[in-house]
């Protein structure tokens, strides 16, 4: 992956910059891609169904198996970012 992008996400702070820097760098539609395969992730984690999930969120199952697989055989990405977000809210 591109070594600036990494390094630009890992400087951000604060919720504000999140925004602004997202808002920013991807188009609207970018951004619901993004904020619907993170609720569909978080879903498969809670154990929903294909069919709860595509209700939920508008996912199609191709997008759904995708984040799935990602899940199951990917770099823990999503694993370590909603157990991250999930122990925020705990506290």
């Amino acid at each position: 992956m591109n070594e600036l992008l990494l390094d630009a996400v890992a400087c951000v702070q604060t919720r504000k910059e999140a925004n602004a820097f997202l808002e920013d760098l991807c188009t609207v539609g970018e951004l619901f891609a993004l904020q619907q395969r993170l609720a569909v992730a978080k879903m498969l984690k809670q154990n929903a169904t294909y069919q709860e999930i595509s209700e939920e969120t508008g996912a199609s199952t191709a997008t759904i198996s995708r984040v799935n697989r990602a899940l199951s055989y990917g770099e823990g990405g999503y694993h370590t970012i909603l157990d991250r977000l999930e122990g925020n809210r705990n506290e």
